[in-house]
């Protein structure tokens, strides 16, 4: 991590985006070390960067506050500037409720796609609900015929179990979930997936989608729950019905997600073409 190797070691460099080895400040460090070391000031002498870059502790983590860890969590409702008003519910039930009453109320997981519109399109969202907390959407289960995959679901939490199930199950059944890990490497940053939800990028349906894509090619099933607590599910290739348009009525939301396992002689490959290959969107 940057936090235990934020300088170069052996002429590498580790990329502060993405936590690898890189090119991108080895001009910065080769001048650095040109100026050090080419310094005539009597007054400079070497500093051991283990003293002041926390590589000293290496071997430990900062301590959470333990506070927070044992803190239970409630339901919450803030007011904003201009009348907005934020809810964070903890169950379906109440979630439901607030979309009956609010149908056009947006719903944020990680907000990396409402506040982006907000900050720099001007979007006006007087009504949002944060649906992080409710568990009914956060479910993620290895099942007989395939991967259930709610909607609340972090992108870096399925790319961990995406790699467990590859790695457990016949190869044959895991063309799909490859062809999604694979893709995944190459979706936004470490930071943004951290927070970023599966949900949440479908009901985007941005035309330059990484994974909408790869959900019609592996004929997943979408479960969409309305304000009463009715279920239908809708095949992936579906739910598209145009620029950003998809198959949900107003009070309704996505549930999960049903990722089937491929059958004998079913293949799936992703591919991405974009100007840079970590971190970019799709051309």
């Amino acid at each position: 991590s940057v936090y235990t190797k934020s300088f170069p070691t052996n002429g590498e460099f580790i990329c502060p985006s993405s936590g690898k080895p890189c090119s991108c400040g080895e001009g910065k460090v080769h001048n650095s070390e040109r100026s050090a070391g080419g310094s005539t000031c009597g007054e400079h002498r070497p500093v051991s960067y283990n003293e002041i870059d926390g590589s000293l502790y290496k071997e430990k983590e900062l301590i959470f506050p333990p506070e927070l860890v044992l803190r239970k969590n409630l339901p919450l409702k803030l007011h904003g500037f201009g009348g907005i008003r934020w809810y964070r519910p903890l169950e379906l039930k109440h979630l439901l409720d607030l979309k009956l009453v609010y149908p056009a109320a947006k719903l944020v997981v990680g907000n990396t796609e409402v506040g982006i519109e907000i900050n720099f399109k001007s979007a006006q969202y007087p009504i949002l609900i944060s649906v992080s907390h409710v568990p009914e959407l956060n479910v993620l289960n290895i099942k007989e015929n395939g991967l259930e995959i709610g909607s609340s679901v972090r992108l870096s939490r399925l790319q961990e179990v995406l790699k467990e199930v590859i790695a457990e199950r016949e190869s044959h059944e895991t063309s799909s979930c490859r062809a999604i890990s694979d893709q995944l490497k190459w979706f936004a940053g470490k930071q943004v997936k951290n927070v970023a939800s599966v949900g949440g990028n479908i009901c985007t349906a941005s035309p330059i989608s990484d994974l909408n894509p790869l959900w019609m090619a592996a004929r997943a099933d979408f479960h969409i729950v309305d304000s009463k607590g009715n279920i239908r599910i809708v095949h992936a290739k579906d739910f598209f019905l145009g620029y950003r348009k998809v198959d949900l009525a107003q009070g309704e939301i996505l549930h999960s997600i049903f990722l089937p396992w491929s059958r004998h002689f079913e293949f799936v490959k992703e591919f991405k073409q974009s100007h840079r290959r970590e971190d970019d969107i799709a051309l």
